[in-house]
């Protein structure tokens, strides 16, 4: 059953194609890895999934709803059912860990008794002692700060994650932790994650399946026990130096 449904994607910018007539489907409950080079529109895909930008042509389905079609109003209650975890982690330096997760919740106008409980569930569930709710982002090492992302990210229980290049800048111990955290989100809580990246240890970690993003077009899909069939020769790069983990 699938959850996100791209029909003839296409969308370009100032002349500039960026994706080019994608046609996938990601199914309910696993994590789909998007990889291809830098500037090759992974992020953008992610943007357009969360309806931040609109496509050029064809259009997205989310739990069968034509995406094209929706007011602004529609939009806003759609996004509920998405967490996004940013690249940078995007936490409000000004605000502690816990108005940082606690945000959206209060612009929902949920009960502060409530607030405090789902921030302190979401913490244990992202592996942060209760403690760090009342430290501020620049008090966080990188593997706290995008584990607070991911816990305001899921905070609202959203049965679709998206994660934009979630291990960047970490050293690879803290990058393996993130990696297991995913993997752990997707057995506990079911949700269906799309996780973008070039980090192909990541990648071959996490993922149930894994398509290739290059020069516009999706070139290729593979399940993660099907990579060493790999075709695309690009593919085939990413992998070469890492045949033993596949």
């Amino acid at each position: 059953m699938s959850v996100i449904s791209l029909v003839n994607l296409h969308y370009q910018i100032d002349g500039q194609v960026i994706l080019t007539d994608l046609n996938l489907e990601f199914k309910k409950g696993e994590t789909f890895v998007i990889m291809g080079p830098s500037g090759c529109g992974k992020s953008t895909l992610l943007r357009l999934i969360m309806g931040l930008v609109k496509p050029t042509a064809g259009w997205i389905e989310i739990d069968g709803v034509n995406t094209s079609i929706l007011s602004k109003k529609d939009w806003q209650v759609l996004r509920r059912k998405m967490g996004m975890v940013f690249q940078s982690a995007a936490l409000f330096d000004s605000m502690t860990v816990f108005d940082n997760i606690a945000f959206g919740l209060r612009r929902e106008k949920m009960s502060e008794p409530l607030i405090k409980n789902r921030v302190l569930e979401v913490l244990s569930i992202v592996g942060l002692d209760h403690s760090v709710a009342d430290k501020m982002p620049a008090d966080l090492s990188g593997g706290m700060k995008k584990r607070t992302a991911i816990a305001r990210a899921i905070a609202f229980e959203p049965p679709i994650l998206l994660y934009d290049e979630p291990t960047t800048g970490l050293d690879p111990i803290i990058a393996d932790t993130i990696n297991d955290l995913i993997c752990e989100l997707q057995d506990r809580l079911e949700i269906t994650s799309i996780v973008v990246t070039h980090d192909i240890i990541s990648a071959l970690k996490v993922a149930d399946r894994v398509g290739l993003l290059y020069e516009t077009d999706l070139v290729e899909v593979k399940e993660r026990a099907d990579l060493k069939q790999a075709e695309h020769p690009l593919m085939k790069e990413f992998l070469k130096n890492f045949k033993s983990a596949i």
